[in-house]
């Protein structure tokens, strides 16, 4: 029996027993959870197993709501599951918007203004950003990659698009409190957000660019995905094929084991082939 089946039947076995485990190892859950997930190297297992493990952190949040390292959880696993393996589009925005819930709800337990700031102006939201602590920190970077992970499957939506600006404040915001934070995700996420329009619809590509030499720097050319991004978003932006084709070949070239970016990197390199297959039609 996997892993994954004794998770499953111990969910549904010991309903009655669940919140005493919950409530002295809750922490331990959540962080074993997404490990198992993220150092996984065989894709279809992911993707195959993986919503057992979405319905079973939903058990448990019902059971704990205000438990913020599950809805951290929470929010990291249906972000990545939607943003990997689902190709419906609907399916693929209510499993964002709901791991972009997920992250809202962990940040209102740390910050009720950060909270309700959120869906205000971006002036006030950036102001309420000021009151941030370093206890705060995995809790917005948690909402914002959520956030991000769903503006860019709702890209196609002007109204999402709209909300980049409060995304790359939020992950600013992670960066100037801890500029080492999470190895790099952090600007990952802003070389993303940064690089979804051209210059001439207000986007920021040559910020972009340094959000993913630095996100590169600080995870030292172990995180394949900056490299797919990089070229993905940055390079086929600008119509820079030679950049585009060596960081793909690059991660093509380089071994995708590594603590918590197994998946990542296997998902990586299967996207990189791809996009390398593709370069001289698109350029």
């Amino acid at each position: 029996m996997t892993l994954l089946r004794l998770g499953l039947l111990l969910a549904l076995t010991t309903v009655a027993g669940c919140s005493q485990i919950i409530s002295s190892a809750t922490s331990g859950f959540a962080n074993a959870l997404s490990a198992g997930i993220l150092n996984q190297n065989d894709l279809e297992t992911v993707r195959d197993g993986a919503p057992a493990y979405l319905l079973l952190v939903d058990g448990f949040i019902a059971e704990n709501p205000d438990n913020e390292a599950l809805l951290l959880a929470g929010a990291e696993l249906y972000s990545a599951y939607a943003g990997a393996f689902v190709s419906d589009p609907d399916r693929s925005r209510r499993l964002a918007a709901r791991g972009r819930d997920y992250g809202l709800r962990a940040l209102c337990l740390r910050s009720e203004d950060i909270c309700s700031a959120s869906s205000g102006r971006h002036e006030e939201f950036v102001s309420s950003l000021e009151s941030i602590t370093e206890d705060d920190l995995p809790a917005l970077y948690g909402y914002a990659a959520s956030w991000a992970t769903w503006i860019q499957i709702n890209s196609g939506d002007w109204n999402a698009i709209a909300e980049i600006p409060k995304v790359e404040a939020a992950m600013r915001c992670v960066v100037k409190a801890d500029p080492e934070f999470r190895e790099g995700w952090p600007y990952l996420y802003l070389g993303v957000v940064t690089s979804q329009l051209p210059p001439a619809y207000g986007g920021k590509p040559d910020q972009g660019q340094e959000y993913f030499k630095t996100a590169l720097d600080l995870s030292n050319g172990k995180n394949l995905m900056v490299h797919v991004l990089y070229a993905e978003e940055y390079a086929r932006l600008v119509f820079d094929q030679d950049l585009h084709d060596s960081l793909l070949t690059r991660v093509l070239a380089s071994d995708a084991e590594g603590d918590r970016l197994t998946l990542i990197n296997t998902l990586a390199k299967q996207r990189a082939e791809t996009l390398l297959a593709e370069s001289n039609e698109f350029f």
